[in-house]
């Protein structure tokens, strides 16, 4: 049975439940809610008030994504583009990168090794496949010319 979301009430409970469940950023909790039926004058003010006691955060919602998504394997190109796709400011999410203390050599040394089991490229071929492998992941070319031709990662 679907609830009925005609009421700020019913908008804000909703809207809490889902941030119990993870963090969101504000545009997909909008889109999410009026997925479920609310309008957009009754979206704007409940997610205003759940901003201002703090229980809405972009801030949060970005530490939480960039953890889980570089622990999943991916580089910060990769995760600054599916950020964005989210309507993420960049500057934003800029700053967030930055801040997150993620060691992005020892996450791309953690990926090529559990994806090519640290054999480095014979060939042409096989270095392509490695390094379009690991592009597609958000690491940079330049981070991933260093690793794939065996110089050291700690001075990138």
């Amino acid at each position: 049975m679907s609830v009925v979301l005609d009421t700020p009430v019913a908008v804000r409970r909703t809207a809490m439940d889902l941030l119990a469940r993870r963090e969101h950023g504000r545009v997909e909790l909008t889109r999410k809610l009026r997925q479920r039926g609310a309008s957009d004058e009754l979206i704007e003010p409940a997610l205003d008030r759940l901003a201002e006691e703090g229980l809405l955060s972009e801030a949060r919602y970005l530490e939480s994504f960039i953890s889980y998504r570089s622990n999943a394997g991916y580089g910060p190109a990769r995760i600054r583009e599916e950020l964005g796709q989210r309507g993420l400011d960049r500057g934003d999410v800029e700053q967030a990168l930055r801040e997150s203390g993620v060691d992005w050599a020892a996450r791309l040394q953690d990926v090529w090794q559990r994806k090519f089991a640290g054999q480095r490229p014979i060939d042409p071929r096989s270095r392509a496949q490695q390094a379009r492998f690991l592009a597609y992941r958000g690491f940079s070319m330049e981070m991933i010319g260093r690793l794939l031709s065996g110089r050291d990662l700690d001075d990138y």
